[in-house]
């Protein structure tokens, strides 16, 4: 009875955001950062490490005064059962994220460079290419992180709640008969003022005008052209159909084609075998059952990893990745994943970045809230 009344007080305040966010002890942190397109201004930096990203909503991301990791504030982040804005991989389905990423840039970054560069990267969608966080295609490095799991969390739910993600570069485009081609940037920003992109594709623009009858584009007819959109994250730490997992991707083409769902399935892959298309490998590198995952306590992951090396315009595997996982909580430790040789990473050539928080997949709609803090990364190549 007590365990009832304590899921339904905690649906209850997620469903009425604004009043739980006035919670004592928790601070709403309200900036979010385009890390694609923008730069971060110094009062969106978070504790000169993250930038927020995803919904804007009052109490999706807090800093938790209440709940400390190594005696500072954690963050919580919260999402109810209406904070889905993005679309899903599949048609009809959702996505809701409420995230922190380590990866982002400055106009510090961009001082020294030439004029013209940070407008271009805006246009091309890659200003966090020049910015920090970035760990490059076949290093090797170590990350540390902590979740705190409460036990009114539903089983239910299906999110990630850390991810490392590939950074794909527009100017990799392919043509209406299909050859794959490097733009010069010059080339695409050009290209970009006669077109409209929606995700990968690529629609001739049509002059209109907005509701306040200001002047805009919108999509006319196709063009047959796509443009580089990237794909699932190469490692991810989540929950899903009553089950954690750690799950480890690969994606060898140097185009990424999103029409092919390769995505181990926690519920029904075994462990380290690993779920294959043509240029895709999807492995579900640990799982265990939702009930076993500690609850009520900080659960702190060590994660070393040696990301995958791709030949590039060849598609070629040119050297397996490495993966190993420890797991500690109340003084235990457990090794979840040990040293084993993994496909996991992407065919980017800039590489990849962190980030934590909720990424609620799969058209779920099932509340979700925890804390994460303490994350760290190092090189140990």
């Amino acid at each position: 009875m007590n365990t009832l009344k304590s899921r339904w007080t905690v649906g209850l305040l997620l469903a009425a955001w604004p009043a739980a966010a006035q919670t004592p002890g928790l601070e709403s942190i309200p900036e979010r950062v385009n890390i694609q397109a923008d730069s971060a201004r110094m009062e969106q930096v978070i504790d000169g490490e993250w930038v927020a990203v995803g919904i804007r909503k009052q109490g999706a991301l807090c800093r938790d005064h209440t709940r400390l990791y190594a005696g500072k504030p954690s963050f919580r982040f919260t999402l109810g059962r209406d904070d889905n804005t993005l679309s899903g991989y599949a048609p009809g389905e959702t996505k809701g994220r409420s995230e922190l990423a380590y990866c982002y840039a400055t106009s510090a970054d961009f001082a020294s460079l030439p004029a013209g560069t940070y407008a271009d990267a805006q246009t091309t969608k890659t200003v966090y290419h020049y910015g920090k966080g970035i760990c490059p295609q076949g290093s090797s490095w170590r990350y540390v992180f902590a979740v705190y799991v409460p036990s009114e969390l539903d089983s239910r739910v299906s999110t990630i709640f850390a991810q490392w993600h590939g950074m794909p570069d527009r100017t990799l485009v392919t043509s209406p008969d299909g050859r794959v081609m490097k733009l010069p940037v010059d080339e695409f920003v050009a290209m970009s003022d006669t077109v409209v992109i929606k995700k990968e594709k690529v629609y001739r623009a049509v002059a209109s005008t907005d509701r306040q009858g200001r002047p805009t584009r919108k999509a006319g007819e196709p063009t047959g052209w796509k443009v580089e959109q990237g794909g699932y994250p190469p490692l991810a730490f989540g929950f899903s159909g009553g089950w954690f997992y750690i799950k480890a991707n690969s994606d060898r083409r140097w185009f990424s084609d999103k029409d092919d769902r390769c995505n181990a399935n926690p519920e029904k892959a075994e462990v380290m075998q690993p779920v294959r298309s043509e240029f895709k490998c999807s492995t579900i590198a640990c799982k265990m059952p939702f009930d076993e995952f500690p609850k009520d306590c900080w659960v702190e992951f060590t994660v070393e990893v040696t990301w995958t090396r791709y030949g590039g315009a060849t598609e070629t595997i040119l050297r397996p990745g490495h993966l190993d996982v420890e797991m500690r909580c109340d003084g235990c430790s457990r090794k979840l994943v040990d040293n084993r040789q993994i496909l996991i990473g992407r065919n980017d050539e800039a590489g990849y970045y962190f980030k934590y928080g909720i990424y609620r997949v799969g058209g779920s709609t099932e509340p979700v809230s925890y804390n994460l803090a303490g994350f760290s990364q190092q090189q140990i190549d």
